[in-house]
């Protein structure tokens, strides 16, 4: 399988986004959103993923974070697309269930080529420190919309807003891993029988 690997870059007149992504990476991540407990949630989707993800965004924050966090979501997914390109050998499928203390939470992909996102996930708060837990489905809408993925994400226990929003992102990488893994059974096969996705 060749590298899969993506650049991808967006400016708009709110922000600037820049994304770095190999789905075949290590874990390693290198990120500067300007927003720390986002840069920590996505930390958990490049080393739960095993994917190299370099991400930088200047946005007007000075406003609020939604632009910021919703154009590193179109951004990311962007890069997801390229990477997987004609998604040839892929698993396709990815789910995670992933604890963290009191907290579960659930996360199914399918790289069906159909954006289609479904978020069941409540907050005992609306802020995590200054960053508003309302931004986290539009990360994701953002992501799906872009990536052409079918994404079911829900939280079936917690209490506490942090480990809550932790293990959806934890769950999400290692979803994302499971689907975009190499099926060496079907390596020259498209993972559908339309013949494509």
């Amino acid at each position: 399988m060749s590298a899969r690997t993506a650049r991808v870059e967006r400016a708009t007149l709110e922000t600037r986004i820049s994304v770095d992504l190999n789905l075949d990476g290590s874990g390693i991540s290198r990120l500067a959103t300007g927003l720390p407990f986002f840069d920590h949630m996505l930390d958990q989707i490049a080393r739960h993923g095993a994917l190299d993800l370099a991400i930088t965004a200047d946005g007007d924050l000075a406003v609020d974070a939604h632009h910021t966090v919703e154009d590193v979501g179109i951004t990311f997914g962007q890069a997801l697309a390229r990477a997987l390109g004609d998604k040839k050998g892929i698993q396709r499928y990815g789910h995670a269930y992933v604890p963290l203390d009191e907290a579960l939470s659930r996360v199914v992909i399918d790289f069906s080529g159909r954006p289609g996102l479904e978020y069941e996930v409540s907050y005992s708060r609306a802020r995590i420190g200054d960053f508003d837990v309302d931004l986290i489905r539009e990360f994701f809408q953002g992501v799906v919309n872009h990536a052409q993925a079918t994404v079911h994400i829900d939280n079936l226990k917690g209490r506490n807003a942090h480990h809550v929003a932790e293990t959806v992102f934890k769950a999400f990488g290692r979803a994302l891993r499971q689907a975009a893994a190499p099926d060496e059974r079907q390596a020259q096969v498209i993972p559908s029988t339309k013949g494509s996705l």
